[in-house]
């Protein structure tokens, strides 16, 4: 006979001596059903044959008394594998061994385990996959970006994110010179509560209101231009001024840690730019604001560009590295649906209501999509599985001897 292929190694030619006490005493009860020490014993061999986890008693007295909460719950619904169905699990199970059933058995049985031990096992899991793929797969939903975010996790073990300040100051053509006399200033600081004083001063963002505190940032997600700079600072220092598109830039890092979250790399950025007439007057930020709490997702904004000229609404997907360094520092900050209204264009005179309209992660284009959706879908089905399981355990009445 061949041997098997989950490292049985010498297991297969030595039983364990079976205990001197009554095999079928009681051990466990599970409302009016009884649990005895052949079956613990039973199932500890055949953990140990399989080389798997959780073969000591105390864990197969768990196993078993679940076993008994899953196989009472498949027959109050009247669900009853066919012979032909358990045929095929156990030939499915013997196979991950390149074995056959009748060979698995065999060995099974040379190492103490009897054959109906592994027929149980098999009908009991099997019977329980049908219930929960029946009461539940309906409500089982996997997306594209479950599978983009699965997909960016692969191979990522961690991350870094970074507290930051921000000042950005307008630089328009006429304004250059005191733009970077302002930014050279702020450069100066050596405090938080400096900076944040300047950022109350002189930025032209959200933020300044908060002192130019942002929240944490995935690093992945500002410029590559950006990253470096920022890591070859300590808390408290400052950048120099970057200039940018209409302005200049600075940065306060004030916190960088690691994470254990996966921090996935990013193929692509979309976002959606709509211009408005008037650039950061009131009466614009005003239209900005408001029009702000009426949009939701990017498309949104292609009824509100109706009937205007095609150039006031610009949508882009691009490379992170491709992104203008303006757009790309702001969209850094926000999440899909998020507005930033700090940018111009046309030397100052177009406010641009910039909203992201979603990241695509680099993917490996080696993994199939369709074999990542069937593992998320599992992963949904187990945990409802876990949950019923739990609500069986609440409801029954356990004794353990």
């Amino acid at each position: 006979m061949k041997r098997f292929g989950l490292t049985l190694a010498v297991t297969l030619t030595a039983a364990l001596p079976l205990a001197a006490q009554n095999l079928f005493a009681p051990v466990a009860r599970v409302d009016d059903s009884v649990i005895t020490e052949f079956e613990v014993q039973q199932r500890v061999r055949f953990l140990q044959v399989l080389n798997a986890s959780g073969a000591t008693r105390q864990s197969a007295i768990d196993a078993l008394i679940d076993d008994r909460l899953r196989l009472a719950e498949t027959l109050d619904v009247g669900l009853v594998l066919t012979p032909e169905g358990l045929a095929n699990g156990l030939a499915e199970f013997a196979g991950r061994a390149n074995l056959s059933t009748e060979e698995f058995v065999e060995g099974l049985e040379s190492a103490g385990v009897a054959g109906e031990t592994f027929r149980d096992f098999v009908r009991v899991n099997l019977a329980w996959r049908e219930l929960i793929r029946g009461r539940y797969a309906n409500r089982v939903e996997v997306s594209e970006a479950d599978i983009d975010r699965a997909l960016a996790a692969t191979g990522n073990a961690g991350g870094i994110r970074v507290l930051i300040s921000e000042i950005i100051i307008p630089a328009p053509p006429n304004q250059q010179a005191s733009a970077m006399a302002r930014a050279e200033q702020a450069a100066s600081s050596t405090t938080e509560a400096e900076f944040s004083s300047y950022a109350r001063q002189f930025s032209a963002t959200a933020s300044r209101d908060n002192g130019g505190r942002l929240n944490w940032v995935d690093l992945n997600t500002l410029p590559e231009s950006l990253r470096g700079v920022l890591l070859g600072l300590t808390p408290g220092e400052v950048t120099d001024p970057l200039p940018i598109p209409n302005a200049v830039a600075l940065f306060q890092l004030r916190g960088i840690e690691e994470t254990d979250a996966p921090s996935p790399d990013y193929a692509a950025v979309e976002y959606a730019a709509y211009y408005m007439a008037g650039g950061r007057s009131a009466d614009t930020l005003a239209r900005a604001q408001q029009l702000k709490a009426e949009v939701d997702v990017c498309d949104d904004l292609y009824g509100v560009a109706q009937g205007q000229p095609e150039e006031v609404l610009d949508r882009t997907s691009a490379a992170p590295s491709e992104l203008p360094q303006d757009i790309a520092f702001e969209l850094a900050k926000l999440d899909p649906g998020e507005v930033s209204t700090a940018l111009t264009r046309a030397d100052g005179q177009t406010l641009m209501f910039l909203m992201l309209c979603g990241r695509t992660a680099a993917l490996n284009e080696d993994v199939n999509r369709e074999d990542i959706a069937l593992q998320l879908r599992q992963q949904i089905l187990t945990g409802y599985s876990d949950s019923l399981l739990e609500e069986l355990r609440a409801d029954a009445r356990i004794i353990r001897e």
